[in-house]
């Protein structure tokens, strides 16, 4: 449940995500430059749609975020193709919230930016495919936890009566991150036979 809806976190909590995501949104538009757009936007098409596509696991849903494979495409623009997706999707399904527009985009997008933050310098410098598989692997799965534990946060810090709530939600996000860093290591391994020029130099 990435998508945390309205009424439920504590005021403090929507503040602090909505600062923390405005300044993402901030670095976003300064790291944007034209040859970014199109790739952005068909990653924010990719999330939009994967994310609607919810599973249900236990007491919570799960759904595919790609968000390693963002953080690895678009680096810091993933903070943008994030807030326009979960936007558009807020607006025109309800799914998620407008109050959690600025935590949910922070919790997606700060793990997947980290992670490409880490695995873009190892990738531009490794020629091994099957080097690139195993780091994209790591970004992926690395990613969607840090997502759980975020999301987890959330909820922690709202009020102890969702600390239970929030350590069981984060153990359902495991199937989702093997999901995540296979998609994300096939994606990367894929493109570096074919289209070596569409990752990070």
């Amino acid at each position: 449940m990435a998508h945390i809806p309205d009424g439920v976190l504590s005021a403090p909590v929507l503040i602090g995500g909505a600062v923390l995501a405005a300044g993402g949104i901030v670095w976003a538009l300064r790291s944007l430059d034209d040859a970014a757009i199109p790739k952005a936007g068909i990653m924010a098409a990719v999330f939009f749609a994967g994310s609607l596509l919810a599973v249900p696991i236990g007491p919570s849903t799960v759904h595919l975020i790609f968000a390693g494979l963002m953080g690895i495409l678009l680096g810091p623009v993933t903070f943008a193709a994030v807030l326009v997706a979960l936007l558009l999707q807020a607006s025109m399904f309800g799914f998620g919230g407008i109050t959690t527009l600025g935590i949910n985009s922070f919790n997606i997008a700060a793990p997947a930016v980290l992670a490409g933050l880490i695995a873009r310098p190892i990738l531009a410098r490794t020629v091994s495919t099957t080097m690139r598989t195993i780091v994209a692997a790591c970004a992926g799965g690395g990613a969607i936890a840090g997502t759980a534990l975020l999301v987890s946060l959330s909820f922690a810090l709202s009020g102890s009566e969702y600390t239970p709530i929030a350590s069981v939600m984060a153990v359902t996000y495991i199937p989702l991150g093997i999901v995540e860093a296979a998609i994300t290591a096939a994606t990367i391994g894929f493109l570096s036979r074919v289209q070596p020029s569409a990752l990070p130099a």
